[in-house]
């Protein structure tokens, strides 16, 4: 899980770890950072609920903007419902709240594919002023088709993203939404989704204003690069982010060969399997046009075994 990182912010906010035996006047402002929640799932005389209670009590809840949900406990056999339970449950108090990432664990707590995930769309509901939804982890993600006016990012991370989770997002009603960032995965771990799944995201008319768009992370990562080139979608799009995945030569030729792309601010690729001279291409056919473009990351197929070879930064 190489690419899934602790958080550092969220909603522009630093991340910091709520500890309850801190003293009060050492604490931050309630709204002057994204407050993280976990336990040590070793620990068991501290669950998560006591822990989100203590919070509750030091921190006044009616200033919290940003809250991430780290380690509730055993998380691979424990799922999400029972943080995000809890959470809704203090609605009520938490009145500023704008942004939840759901799973902020690493490797060493549990590899994504380990993460419990449960209908994530019960937040949506619960906070209606909810601006940024995250979550890492796709075992047993359901995202519940919803209508939802403030939310303006979405992040799903995964090393499999099933496409029933997918076609949920998609059927949503999300009028304000400008930043989805999708990691696809690979089968292997439940990553289900194929091209034609994507088909009412690429045309465009589903999220008006998308501005950044990111689909990655994907063992079809060529397939993906040639509809994106002549996708509706790309028109309105400031940023595309098809980082992570199996790309090579034929995906970004697809990519060049397809629509305009000199209207983008950014293009992320890293973690690639481009040649060199693919690489001289992308670079020369978008950055005199001032497009930033991140080829970063040149991969190797493992063995030596060509396209088979290839595989995604985040799987297990």
């Amino acid at each position: 899980m190489s690419d899934a990182d602790r958080l550092h912010e969220l909603l522009g906010l630093p991340a910091v770890e709520f500890q309850r035996e801190a003293e009060e006047a050492a604490r931050p402002p309630a709204g002057a950072v994204a407050w993280r929640v976990g336990v040590d799932p070793y620990d068991s005389d501290v669950s998560w609920e006591e822990e989100f209670g203590a919070f509750l009590e030091a921190v006044d809840p009616a200033g919290v903007e940003a809250l991430i949900i780290g380690q509730w406990g055993e998380s691979y056999e424990e799922t999400s419902a029972y943080p995000i339970g809890l959470v809704v449950a203090a609605a009520d108090r938490l009145t500023s709240l704008r942004a939840v990432f759901v799973g902020d664990l690493v490797a060493e707590e549990a590899e994504i594919s380990w993460i419990e995930q449960s209908d994530v769309t019960a937040l949506l509901t619960a906070f209606p002023g909810l601006t940024h939804l995250g979550v890492r982890g796709g075992t047993d993600l359901t995202f519940s088709p919803v209508k939802h006016d403030s939310l303006r990012g979405l992040v799903i991370e995964s090393g499999g993203l099933p496409a029933e989770a997918l076609r949920g997002v998609l059927d949503s009603e999300l009028p304000s939404l400008e930043h989805l960032d999708l990691w696809l995965g690979v089968s292997s771990y439940g990553g289900d989704v194929v091209v034609p799944d994507l088909a009412p995201l690429l045309a465009g008319t589903r999220f008006p204003r998308l501005r950044h768009l990111g689909l990655r992370n994907s063992e079809i990562q060529n397939e993906i690069a040639s509809a994106i080139g002549s996708a509706p979608v790309v028109a309105q799009l400031r940023t595309l982010d098809l980082s992570n995945g199996t790309l090579g030569d034929e995906g970004a030729a697809a990519l060049l060969e397809g629509q305009p792309l000199t209207h983008l601010a950014s293009l992320d690729l890293h973690h690639h399997f481009l040649t060199e001279p693919m690489e001289r291409r992308v670079a020369d056919s978008l950055e005199p046009h001032g497009v930033t473009v991140d080829l970063s990351g040149r991969c190797e197929p493992w063995d030596d075994n060509g396209p088979e070879g290839r595989y995604t930064a985040v799987a297990e």
